[in-house]
């Protein structure tokens, strides 16, 4: 009895069930985006701004979604955030079934690819706070997870932020995907729209972080709340918001983000 070559396994894992391969995409696409983007603000944080800036955060994030949306872009079109996926349900592109499939897997992906920054850095936020995992003063980490608010920032005034934010972010996706106004190339849609999410950070970051994805935001709160921060990280959830820019209308080929 010989091994299995790597195409034989290759074929016996393979399956054609949409759901499973869309959800598998999204999954893998989001736990990259939140290792690399959230892995940023944890070396920034974590080392007292001597391993990065604000602007390595952005930067960062940036090139997260365009390495997630190249990773499954070929497989589920590389939503990587649950807004798009509801946009992409309004414009009657995808069931409600399937937009369910990516919600699912894009908070899983989330959720995994906090835990795995937890893991990487877990020596370091021992040191950093001695074991007290505190969402608010001089050594709080959780914003290392999930965006909190500035203190100048009011309830309505972090709603309208993530309304428009999000907004803004889906306008320039639809125009970067639509084939009928000058669309990107379909191999640059990935980086470009990585270059949108930059602009939105350098732009808009500085009331509450620019989460503009409801499964970038939650998915790694639920996680701290678990691993010990305690329920005080829902004081500020920016979900709502999140979800409320994605009314856009556009047309098209698959969206990325």
């Amino acid at each position: 009895m010989y091994p299995l070559s790597l195409k034989s396994l290759k074929m016996k894992l393979r399956t054609n069930n949409q759901y499973v391969r869309c959800g598998l995409a999204e999954f893998l696409g989001t736990l990259i985006l939140i290792l690399f983007g959230c892995g940023a603000v944890a070396q920034m944080e974590l080392s007292g701004l001597a391993k990065g800036q604000f602007l390595s955060v952005n930067i960062a994030f940036g090139f997260a979604v365009t390495a997630g949306a190249y990773i499954c872009a070929g497989v589920s079109g590389a939503h990587l955030n649950p807004a798009v996926s509801l946009s992409m349900y309004l414009l009657q592109r995808m069931t409600c079934r399937m937009m369910l499939v990516y919600f699912l897997a894009q908070f899983i992906g989330c959720f995994t690819g906090a835990a795995l920054v937890f893991a990487l850095y877990f020596d370091a936020l021992h040191v950093y706070s001695g074991g007290n995992w505190t969402v608010s003063g001089t050594q709080a980490t959780a914003g290392i997870f999930a965006s909190y608010p500035s203190e100048h920032l009011s309830v309505f005034n972090g709603l309208s932020d993530q309304v428009i934010a999000t907004a803004a972010l889906m306008v320039c996706i639809l125009a970067v995907v639509d084939e009928a106004n000058n669309a990107a190339p379909r191999g640059l849609q990935p980086f470009v729209i990585g270059l949108v999410v930059l602009l939105v950070g350098l732009s808009m970051g500085f009331n509450c972080g620019y989460p503009i994805n409801p499964a970038r935001d939650l998915a790694p709160r639920i996680f701290t709340a678990m691993a010990g921060w305690g329920l005080e990280v829902f004081r500020w959830a920016l979900v709502v918001g999140a979800s409320a820019g994605t009314n856009g209308r556009g047309s098209g080929g698959d969206v990325y983000l």
